[in-house]
């Protein structure tokens, strides 16, 4: 998604019911299972986790939740999840791929086949739409007063950042490479500037512009069933207009 979609999707995600925080919760503890199980439970010698725990508490999540979930995943008892990507077409042809931790693949493929069949998409094979995209993080420092563009911007070109985008008119987009995402990142912070997200993305090489109401009423409502689903972690896509 572009910057502007970047930006509004993080602001969207931030005024949610307490249903949908649930959800979230719910959606951060396997993330944070996953950690643990790969890299073990503690945050020092974790990277993982360390930012799992970090994303967590910006979340409002407990730190008993957190305590808990780590203790259980530590124990053994916890779920086994693993991480499935799909891929597919949205309404207007609109590039697609969610990312998803699961405890039951054929469940969780079943869901999205029927959202993506309701809301006039499809999914499609493995690798049929991931050539579109590029991986990047993608750190966002809101514009505002005290913020100097020419010094955030040599600083994160000096601690690797590939790309600096100022076309959106609330915040300044930087991009890395997925590796160098957490280094770039503390060094902005370092420097002063505060930073409102630092995420892996995936970045697209071309964009759809959705005409029809129709189509766009359809992938925002898929959009908005497939961040209900408890399994979806991340969607992409590379609809211009569409920032849910």
């Amino acid at each position: 998604m572009s910057g502007h979609s970047k930006w509004k999707n993080i602001m969207h995600k931030k005024a949610k019911t307490d249903a949908q925080r649930a959800s979230l919760f719910t959606k951060i503890g396997r993330e944070i299972s996953i950690a643990v199980r790969d890299g073990g439970p503690d945050p020092n010698s974790n990277r993982k986790l360390r930012e799992l725990i970090a994303k967590a508490k910006a979340n409002n999540v407990p730190n008993e939740n957190i305590e808990r979930i780590i203790k259980k995943a530590t124990g053994g008892d916890a779920e086994k999840y693993e991480e499935i990507t799909y891929e597919g077409y949205g309404p207007g042809g609109v590039a697609m791929i969610v990312a998803t931790t699961t405890d039951n693949r054929n469940r969780t493929s079943g869901d999205l086949r029927h959202l993506f069949d309701k809301y006039g998409g499809n999914l499609g094979a493995t690798g049929c739409v991931s050539y579109l995209f590029s991986d990047k993080g993608v750190i966002i420092v809101e514009r505002k007063e005290g913020v100097d563009e020419d010094k955030l911007m040599e600083c994160a070109l000096e601690a690797g950042a590939v790309d600096f985008l100022t076309d959106d008119e609330e915040v300044y987009e930087i991009r890395t490479e997925p590796d160098d995402l957490y280094s770039v990142r503390d060094a902005i912070a370092d420097a002063g500037f505060e930073i409102a997200s630092a995420e892996q993305d995936k970045i697209p090489s071309v964009y759809v512009q959705l005409t029809d109401p129709e189509q766009i009423k359809m992938m925002e409502l898929l959009l908005e069933k497939l961040e209900d689903n408890d399994d979806v972690q991340e969607v992409y896509h590379n609809c211009e207009n569409v920032n849910i």
